[in-house]
C-alpha cells in the first residue's frame, strides 16, 4: 500500500489499529508513554504492538518537561523519534540523538505567536505537528500562515481533516504530512476505524 501523503497516527492503544494502519501504509505511529494519559500504553504492552508491526516509525509521546523523566522513558521504551509539547526543551533533547517532533496547540496561539513559536522555537524539531484542543475555522488568515510556514518547515498537519476535504488540504497547503489518532478499541480485536479509516482510504494511491 502507498498513501499520498506522509502520515502519523498518534495516540495509538491497541494492536488492531496498529496493524491495520502499517498495513496501509503510514509513516509512523504515536504512542503515549504518559502514565496519567488517557491513552498511556505500558512499556510491556507496547513492546508486544511493536513487535507485530514493521517498515514504521515508531513515535514515542510526552508532554512531560522534565528533561530526567524524559531521558528514563527514552531508555523504557526506546522509539525512534520523540514527540514534545515544549519548544524550548528542544536544544536540551537533541543531545539524546533522537528525531525530534514538536507538537503546537493552534487554539492556543495567535497567527503572530505561531509565526514567533515557528522561527524561534522549532528549529530543533524534524517535524512541526499542528494540532488544535479545541474547534478550528480554516478562514484565509489561518491558510495563508499555514501556506507560508509550510513552505519553510516541515509541517505535519493534525487538526480540521476530515474525508471531505483531506484532498483541498493537501492541495492548498504545502504540509510534509497529516496526523490522526487512533482510537479505543470496542474490545479487543473488534475495532471500528471510522474516519480513520475513510481518509487513509482516500488518500490511497496506485503504487
Amino acid at each position: 500500500m502507498a498513501l499520498k501523503t506522509l502520515v502519523k497516527i498518534s495516540n495509538v492503544t491497541n494492536l488492531s489499529d496498529a496493524r491495520y494502519c502499517a498495513g496501509m501504509g503510514v509513516d509512523m505511529l504515536g504512542f503515549s508513554m504518559d502514565t496519567d494519559s488517557a491513552d498511556y500504553v505500558d512499556p510491556a504492552r507496547f513492546t508486544e504492538m511493536r513487535s507485530w508491526v514493521a517498515g514504521v516509525l515508531i513515535v514515542g509521546e510526552t508532554t512531560s518537561t522534565d528533561i530526567d523523566t524524559i531521558e528514563r522513558l527514552l531508555e523504557t521504551y526506546q522509539p525512534d523519534l520523540l514527540q514534545v509539547d515544549e519548544a524550548a526543551m528542544l536544544p536540551y533533547l537533541s543531545t539524546f540523538g533522537k528525531r525530534l517532533i514538536l507538537r503546537v496547540n493552534l487554539s492556543q496561539l495567535t497567527l503572530d505567536q505561531l509565526d514567533a513559536l515557528f522561527h524561534t522555537g522549532a528549529s530543533g524539531a524534524e517535524y512541526v505537528l499542528l494540532e488544535s484542543s479545541g474547534p478550528l475555522h480554516f478562514d484565509e488568515d489561518l491558510k495563508l500562515a499555514l501556506q507560508r510556514l509550510a513552505g519553510r518547515y516541515a509541517v505535519l498537519l493534525g487538526t480540521g481533516i476530515s474525508v471531505n476535504n483531506v484532498h483541498d488540504l493537501l492541495t492548498d497547503l504545502p504540509v510534509q504530512g497529516i496526523a490522526l489518532s487512533g482510537g479505543d478499541e470496542e474490545r479487543p480485536g473488534n475495532k471500528e476505524f471510522g474516519e480513520l479509516m475513510d481518509i487513509l482510504e482516500a488518500i490511497e494511491v496506485d503504487n
